[in-house]
């Protein structure tokens, strides 16, 4: 207990010290900068002005950005809506019409050559043709309910014959629903299938070109096979 009294004590005396030199310091600082005053208030005067613009400039360059963030959070909200609205004229489409309208978008992004099968045991190949590099494109197609999710195993049947059956560089699944399975999607990734879903189509439809969207789902854009190993037939 005395040792720990005595402990206490010094750690009063020494604050106690420490205040005194405080004052004084405080004290030798003010009748150093009374007495030069004419040197010390420009000094004062320019650090006040910058504090002053930096915060200013600070306050104008978070206002900045709230506005832009707000502004893209609108234009995306604004571009969801119109894809939705694209969605639901593809939407009221047949399965065979959802197929022949594929091979439009195909056309309009600049393949060539293609063909809609349109007729089952196609063996995933709903829509055939290539590239404008010349890479074969392999299209399967599903129109499901938005709600539904592409399974594991519509993943794996194409799988199966997109490259060995069709010989695709590129190998592309559609479909008009929300979601890939994580099974599907992971087995899309290791195999180079690239998987489009709603959204990526609703953006294909609104005029987003088809090589932008061939790497967005991490891979599958078919740099396995180049142009010069593969060319359509003439």
């Amino acid at each position: 207990m005395a040792a720990r009294r005595r402990r206490r004590r010094l750690k009063k005396r020494t604050r106690r010290q420490l205040q005194g030199w405080g004052a004084v310091g405080a004290v030798v600082v003010a009748v150093w900068v009374a007495g030069h005053w004419s040197v010390v208030w420009p000094v004062l005067v320019a650090v006040l002005a910058v504090a002053v613009v930096g915060g200013a400039g600070w306050t104008l360059l978070r206002a900045h950005r709230r506005a832009v963030g707000q502004d893209r959070a609108w234009r995306a909200q604004e571009e969801a809506k119109a894809r939705e609205l694209s969605m639901a004229e593809v939407d009221a489409l047949s399965w065979q019409e959802f197929e022949a309208y594929v091979a439009d978008l195909c056309r309009r992004d600049g393949c060539t050559r293609v063909v809609v099968s349109g007729k089952s045991g196609d063996l995933g190949a709903d829509v055939v043709g290539y590239l404008a590099d010349g890479r074969k494109l392999v299209v399967q197609c599903k129109k499901y309910a938005p709600h539904r999710s592409v399974s594991s195993q519509d993943m794996q049947k194409f799988v199966g014959t997109a490259r060995p059956e069709h010989g695709a560089d590129v190998a592309l699944f559609v479909t008009t629903c929300r979601t890939f399975t994580k099974a599907a999607l992971g087995l899309a990734l290791r195999q180079d299938i690239v998987a489009l879903h709603r959204d990526l189509l609703g953006s294909w439809v609104r005029g987003a070109h088809l090589e932008t969207l061939l790497p967005l789902n991490g891979s599958g854009d078919g740099t396995r096979g180049r142009p010069s190993a593969r060319m359509p037939p003439r």
